[in-house]
Order: structure tokens, then sequence, then C-alpha cells
């Protein structure tokens, strides 16, 4: 887990992270104005604040390595809120670093 404030490393998605990616989907969607029938969380990284950011690399494609880059923020349980997508960047590859954006 990452320090109040720091990004935590690059790790592998998890189940938690896949929820997360799948329940964001719909927003990319709308905002980017395409579907994405493959939606496969592979890394992510995890910010504390008052809630978590995370970035999440998920690949959108069975035959290449374009994935998309998600910046997802979680408010702290007692709020009761799904999770936000704050912003992406679309035309990545399953080499490029998960970097702040």
């Amino acid at each position: 887990m990452s320090s109040m404030g720091g990004w935590s490393e690059t790790l592998d998605a998890t189940r938690k992270v896949q929820v997360i990616a799948d329940e964001v989907k719909p927003q990319l969607e709308e905002k980017d104005k395409k579907p994405y029938p493959v939606f496969v969380a592979i890394k992510y990284r995890s910010q504390m604040v008052a809630g978590t950011n995370y970035l999440i690399k998920v690949s959108v494609s069975n035959s290449n390595d374009e994935c998309v880059h998600l910046k997802v923020f979680q408010s702290l349980p007692h709020e009761k809120k799904g999770p936000s997508l704050t912003s992406y960047e679309t035309g990545k590859t399953k080499n490029d670093p998960l970097e702040p954006f």
C-alpha cells in the first residue's frame, strides 16, 4: 500500500481493481464515445488521499497490446459513493509505464 499522499509501486491487478475498472467502464465509454468489449485490468498503482486514487492499466484488445490508463477516485466508504473516472489516456501499450497524469 502507498504512504499517505504518495503513489504505490506498480502491482498486478487484483479482483478488487478489476471491479473498480468495471464500475468506471461506462464512464470511459461515454467520454471516449466508443465501446470497449475487452476490458481487463492488468496493473495498478494507488494513492491514499481523502479516499483512494487509482491508476489502472486496462487491456482493451485481444489481438494486440492496446491499453488505456485510467485515473479513478474512490471516496471513503462512509460516503457511500461508487468510483469516479477522473481522467484517462488512450493509445497506450502493455509496456508503457503506469505514471501519474
